[in-house]
């Protein structure tokens, strides 16, 4: 006997949930992106005082903002992070908004 076929949850409330979590996936993967970036600038010696200045300002407000999407929408900021089997996780560990993290793996 075949197994019945599994039906999508098309519940609004989980719908947007997920939507809601992907999306955050996202934009915490560009924001982390950009702070390597913008810390990889920095100790090149590729930005003045002023601009380092606006850097860090601008990075701590998007970690603001992403704490605050991630209460609004009910979302732990450490479900944004996909495990993507082998190759570990998507998200750096320390770059979570609102969790206080270190990054407790080492870099090979």
């Amino acid at each position: 006997m075949t197994e019945p076929a599994r039906r999508i949850n098309t519940d609004p409330e989980n719908v947007e949930h997920g939507l809601a979590s992907l999306v955050l996936t996202i934009v915490e993967l560009l924001r982390q992106l950009m702070e390597r970036q913008a810390l990889r600038r920095v100790d090149h010696g590729d930005l003045d005082d002023e601009q380092v200045e606006k850097v860090g300002r601008t990075l701590m407000l998007l970690e603001e903002r992403m704490t605050e999407l991630c209460d609004q929408f009910g979302i732990d900021p450490r479900e944004l992070n996909i495990d993507l089997g082998p190759l570990g996780p998507l998200l750096s560990d320390d770059g979570f908004p609102g969790t206080g993290a270190g990054n407790t793996q080492s870099s090979p």
